[in-house]
């Protein structure tokens, strides 16, 4: 009996070993080895596509002073049209914006959504994110475009007019697009031109596109300043897109100015 009663205790003690040692080793990984030591212990971030992957968590408390380059506007605020994609709602853009930075010239295509929000401030999420998306024009079918993106936060608050400008025109079948009247969606309700010109109403990051490619050639800017839409106007959207949002991502060597 004694022989029985002292090899049970040996195999407790061994099993409580393994698991503390196993512990051990999980406390490792998930401090030491990973990209982003903090983030690491909110949510592990996809390998594979690259080292300047979005979207991140922004730390506003570590936000380095702007680099003083400005945003250039020749914006016109023209949209054409309102597409369901099934995966998001698109605004889609008439031709003749751009956006100018470090002396590089962005065309205005479109703009859609996330519910809830990509990017995290200070580790906080939000209902919905929009962005609006800017590209090189491209010389030929072998050149990889750059991309200008604006990120726009959204909280739930009082009703959007810009949003009610169009959640009635978005179609009800995924893949189809409706023709809107100039003048009629007008991003100018939403933000103030002269905001988007001054890069210091933006957490500013190189980072990629948030879908499939992944590809790394983007300068994003995201808003401070969170806007406001009413609970029904984010549940609309969520209701056509679903949840679409992709998590943070390791941040690395980058730094958001």
């Amino acid at each position: 009996m004694s022989r029985i009663i002292t090899s049970l205790l040996f195999l407790c003690s061994s099993l409580l070993l393994t698991s503390c040692a196993n512990q051990q080793i999980k406390d490792i990984v998930d401090v030491s080895d990973s990209p982003d030591k903090e983030a690491g212990l909110y949510i592990q971030p996809e390998l594979g596509h690259g080292h300047m992957q979005s979207p991140i968590n922004i730390r506003s408390f570590k936000e380095k002073a702007s680099n003083g380059h400005q945003i250039t506007l020749n914006y016109k605020d023209e949209i054409k049209a309102v597409e369901n994609l099934g995966y998001t709602v698109q605004l889609d853009f008439k031709a003749g914006s751009t956006v100018s930075y470090e002396e590089i010239k962005y065309d205005f295509k479109q703009m859609h959504f996330h519910t809830p929000s990509e990017h995290l401030v200070d580790g906080m999420t939000f209902p919905m994110e929009m962005h609006i998306v800017s590209t090189t024009p491209l010389k030929d079918k072998n050149t990889t475009p750059s991309y200008l993106v604006i990120g726009i936060l959204f909280k739930e608050g009082k009703n959007n007019k810009f949003l009610d400008e169009f959640l009635n025109k978005i179609p009800k079948a995924e893949h189809t697009l409706a023709p809107v009247e100039i003048g009629a969606v007008k991003l100018g309700d939403l933000l103030d031109s002269k905001e988007l010109n001054d890069v210091k109403n933006f957490y500013h990051y190189p980072g990629s596109l948030t879908t499939p490619p992944y590809t790394q050639t983007v300068q994003w800017f995201v808003f401070k300043h969170i806007m406001e839409a009413s609970p029904e106007q984010i549940e609309a959207i969520n209701a056509i897109e679903g949840n679409n949002a992709r998590h943070i991502q390791g941040i690395f060597a980058r730094s958001v100015d």
